[in-house]
């Protein structure tokens, strides 16, 4: 994946039920994502048309994997384990072991898929978000 496939990963992102997207889907934001996680990320074509897409990271120490999308007319293929296979192994080759995804309670296809290929759901735990505010001065030396 580079970031000449952006605007045919982004119509197929917004194409997706269940697949939310915000501004951190950005060319912009993309382009520096991959940038920092090169080799990470795939696209999947047919007859020259992305049909699907894994992007795909780390910190360092958790892989994180978004926008796993197949177009409707190629699922039930193979086409998303590949790409997932293909993330994972890279991410294995880095030095890492264990990898998240979220997955919106309303998107039952990702649900399903996640289940059926032998990921766990997890729980005890809530994820919080915020929007990118100024960050605050510290008071005291900082380290």
């Amino acid at each position: 994946m580079t970031i000449h496939d952006y605007d045919q990963m982004i119509e197929l992102w917004s194409s997706i039920d269940g697949l939310a997207l915000s501004e951190a889907d950005s060319r912009q934001n993309i382009e520096m994502y991959l940038n920092r996680n090169s080799r990470l990320s795939y696209v999947y074509e047919a007859e020259g048309d992305i049909v699907g897409t894994i992007l795909s990271g780390h910190d360092g120490r958790r892989g994180y994997i978004y926008h796993v999308a197949v177009k409707q007319e190629f699922r039930k293929q193979g086409i998303a384990q590949r790409l997932v296979d293909l993330s994972m192994g890279r991410l294995k080759e880095e030095g890492i072991d264990k990898c998240h995804i979220f997955v919106l309670d309303d998107n039952e296809a990702g649900q399903q898929f996640w289940s059926r290929t032998g990921w766990d759901k997890r729980s005890g735990f809530s994820v919080y978000s915020k929007d990118g505010a100024a960050p605050q001065s510290l008071e005291g030396p900082e380290r």
